[in-house]
């Protein structure tokens, strides 16, 4: 695969994940807002790791000789159900984790571009599981009780 192709691919989760920072950046202050600051801290974390995927695909963009932009993002639903945001945002996961796998492999001859997209995948299959987990736990132990452990 060339720079430019690379580039292409770099920019376009770059702009997809810099709108899912931005939905759980404020997702996470709806969260503190319920007293649910385990899961507020959870959210607010996982937006800052976010940025700073966008941060190191745009320093690759750059070296790459490639022009980041900052492109518009379609706009993000914030949830007023924790149950039906971790649904939703698993339901993104198990669509894309599978694509970034192939997007991944795609990479490979550029060993550098491709351990950032393997590191960023090894993240969003964490991050799918780790939402799957919760759902069980909550269909295992009950909606009121997970809610007390997110206190």
């Amino acid at each position: 695969m060339n720079a430019q192709n690379a580039s292409q691919i770099l920019q376009a989760y770059a702009t997809g994940l810099s709108a899912q920072s931005r939905q759980h950046k404020v997702q996470s202050q709806v969260f503190a807002s319920w007293g649910l600051k385990k899961l507020a801290d959870k959210y607010a974390d996982h937006s800052k790791e976010e940025a700073e995927w966008v941060d190191k695909m745009v320093a690759r963009i750059i070296e790459l000789g490639g022009e980041p932009k900052v492109e518009a993002t379609p706009e993000q639903k914030i949830y007023k159900d924790v149950v039906e945001f971790i649904k939703a945002d698993l339901a993104v996961s198990v669509k894309e984790v599978p694509v970034l796998g192939q997007v991944t492999l795609s990479l490979a001859e550029d060993m550098t571009t491709y351990d950032i997209m393997k590191a960023y995948y090894q993240d969003e299959e964490q991050d799918m599981y780790w939402m799957q987990g919760q759902l069980d736990l909550i269909e295992c132990i009950g909606l009121q009780n997970w809610l007390v452990q997110q206190l």
